[in-house]
């Protein structure tokens, strides 16, 4: 075929550049539903709500798609107080 062994294996390790429609729809509506969850949902909580909606779909290929789209659950931190008020100041007398 006259074709070199590293454009072979550079062809072999290539991605598909054109997702089929359904791969397509699915990809959107994955991004749909974590945008409107406040980017809160795990591959779990979104397998769920994917296969409601009629995807068949893994929790792993979720989560290969997630990476893949850049999806990452941010968790929002917990008020901490930082102040005690029983705590004395060293200049101040009871």
């Amino acid at each position: 075929m006259q074709v070199s062994t590293s454009a072979y294996y550079d062809w072999l390790r290539r991605d598909d550049k054109h997702p089929d429609s359904q791969t397509w729809h699915l990809k959107q509506r994955m991004k749909t539903l974590f945008n409107e969850s406040r980017q809160s949902l795990g591959s779990r909580q979104l397998m769920t709500l994917l296969r409601k909606e009629g995807f068949i779909i893994g929790r792993y290929r979720v989560r290969s798609l997630m990476k893949a789209l850049g999806l990452s659950v941010w968790k929002k931190k917990r008020f901490v107080l930082t102040t005690d008020i029983y705590r004395r100041s060293p200049g101040v007398k009871a």
